[in-house]
């Protein structure tokens, strides 16, 4: 696994573009480091930049970054919407594969010693970070923003790295917060008013911290206090989210801001949905939202299928239209039209990073063209893995198609649940597509090791030996998955639309024939493994699933001719 974080730096300049794209541009001079998005917002006077790569790359370039904005930000003449304290104001470090929390945090405090040490710059750490429990919240540290730079001079403000002292830098640059974090998503929903106290209205409705209690009046009415002299708080609605109101000039509306620190517990879509609750109530209405930077994939999976959930509509369905969905249900094109592939996290970096030629991302024509060609691979695994993932595609098919027959609309829950597990196969067996071929590969890399030396002949003669059974275990999965896909399709021919029973058939017979041609494909790799009696539990694996397949499908056409 490719060990990636990523860095989400909040620069306080929004407007000039120039500077924008050069303080972002330091980022791709460190190798090892892609710059996924640069998000400008012109009345928050902020942009908010992200980039991923290797633990040590991403250090080298957040503190390029973070030089870069101090020498071309001056903070002294700055004004914006949003709350800011610094040059960089923000510095998150989030893990994303192979990395954890813990290392997230050693590069976090690595990296705020030396912003401190080499560009005299004063800075909080903050989140899992944190050097103590009253500076876990950005907001805690944020207290008074820029104007209150005075504070790093005090006891209670003192900086964690960089200097305790209002120098020519400090006042230039400001305060930088540095931290490390779980996936955050910044979120902002639109509203058809351009009130700011209305929209902060709602914002304290929804957000965790709530809105202070106040005697008398709610506004301007003063603060009851607690036994221990600090301000009563009435919670909001939703966990994990944080939130403010503001007009952005640039739209003409006002809106909510929210972070939303942890999806698993407040989603997307349940906070879009608690807003337009909210500001109904308050006479407000939301007309859309937009993401702010970039956003997991699995954020508009969930917002699509609790979309389609509320519509008595099938969740079995493609990724593709999930996504259209999602985008709609909270109407991120809006304001400005909302582009998937720069937008999801999981779609840029695909963009981004060298996997080499996807086969399923090939057009069919070309896949054909590629299986046809003088190299050995693509060869019949992936082709197998290519027909079962139609099969799959076309089990799916009848059970939408089925969800929606009239007369049938009291059983559209039950044929959702058959295009799930059929669309589960289908993305798996895809997937399968392009691992069988990177299976051969591996044996061909193990066969051109050097074999000169004994111990290079020993290292060779054991990777041949792991590559040769993964090249057995790959076609193993796909005659499992693929079997899995003939019993989906056996569903549809007894409980589907009659008029769509051929094409559950043809299905059947794609599921038959990806688990007899991925058998071949165990056999003839068993050929070369040494470890005999892993080969022989694969071996009587790949025989079972194999009769398996045989049987349904004789049952399976029999049931279809007995129907014409």
């Amino acid at each position: 696994m490719q060990r990636l974080i990523e860095c989400v730096p909040n620069i306080s300049e929004g407007r000039d573009r120039q500077k924008i794209d050069a303080i972002a541009a330091v980022v791709e001079t460190v190798e090892g480091v892609m710059l996924l998005d640069v998000d400008p917002g012109r009345s928050t006077n902020r942009t908010v930049i992200t980039f991923a790569g290797n633990p040590g790359a991403v250090e080298e370039a957040a503190f390029r970054l973070i030089q870069k904005a101090a020498e071309l930000i001056d903070m002294t003449s700055h004004t914006g919407e949003h709350p800011r304290q610094g040059a960089t104001d923000v510095c998150p470090l989030i893990p994303i594969a192979g990395v954890s929390m813990d290392e997230c945090v050693q590069i976090a405090r690595r990296l705020g010693k030396r912003v401190g040490d080499e560009l005299g710059i004063p800075g909080y750490f903050y989140e899992y970070a944190a050097a103590s429990e009253q500076r876990r919240n950005l907001a805690d540290c944020r207290k008074g923003e820029y104007e209150a730079l005075e504070k790093i001079t005090t006891a209670e403000g003192r900086p964690d790295f960089g200097p305790a002292a209002i120098t020519d830098t400090a006042r230039r640059a400001g305060i930088t917060t540095v931290g490390a974090r779980d996936f955050l998503v910044a979120y902002n929903i639109n509203l058809n008013t351009t009130s700011t106290r209305r929209a902060n209205a709602i914002a304290f409705d929804i957000r965790e911290a709530g809105r202070i209690v106040r005697e008398g009046d709610p506004v301007t009415g003063k603060p009851v206090l607690d036994a221990h002299g600090e301000p009563l708080r009435l919670p909001g609605t939703l966990r994990c989210v944080k939130g403010i109101g503001w007009y952005i000039e640039e739209y003409g509306i006002a809106q909510l801001s929210l972070n939303l620190t942890n999806v698993k517990i407040t989603p997307v879509h349940r906070a879009f949905e608690e807003a337009v609750q909210k500001a109904d109530q308050r006479g407000v209405r939301v007309t859309g939202s937009e993401l702010v930077g970039l956003i997991p994939l699995q954020c508009l999976l969930e917002a699509a299928d609790y979309f389609l959930h509320k519509q008595q509509r099938s969740l079995g369905i493609s990724e593709r239209e999930k996504v259209k969905i999602a985008i709609k249900s909270l109407g991120l094109d809006d304001l400005t039209p909302f582009r998937p592939e720069e937008k999801v996290i999981e779609y840029v970096l695909d963009r981004k990073l060298d996997h080499g030629k996807s086969l399923v991302k090939l057009p069919l024509a070309d896949f054909a063209d590629e299986t046809a060609s003088e190299s050995p691979a693509p060869g019949g695994g992936s082709v197998s893995a290519a027909v079962g993932a139609l099969g799959a595609s076309l089990g799916a098919m009848v059970a939408n198609l089925s969800a929606h027959k009239r007369g049938w609309d009291e059983r559209w829950e039950e044929f959702s649940k058959v295009a799930e597990r059929a669309m589960v196969a289908q993305r798996e067996l895809l997937r399968l597509v392009d691992e069988d071929t990177r299976a051969f590969n591996a044996i061909m890399s193990a066969f051109g090791m050097p074999k000169e030396k004994e111990e290079e002949k020993k290292s060779r003669a054991e990777a041949i030996e792991a590559a040769s059974k993964y090249a057995m275990e790959v076609p193993l999965r796909t005659a499992r998955v693929a079997l899995d896909v003939m019993e989906v399709c056996h569903e549809m021919v007894l409980s589907g639309n009659p008029n769509s029973i051929s094409d559950a058939g043809v299905g059947v017979l794609c599921g038959r024939t990806a688990v007899l041609g991925a058998a071949m494909n165990v056999r003839i790799n068993a050929g070369s493994i040494k470890d005999k009696q892993f080969a022989g539990r694969l071996l009587a694996e790949a025989g079972e699933l194999e009769a398996k397949a045989q049987a349904l499908e004789a049952r399976v056409l029999a049931q279809i001719s007995a129907q014409w």
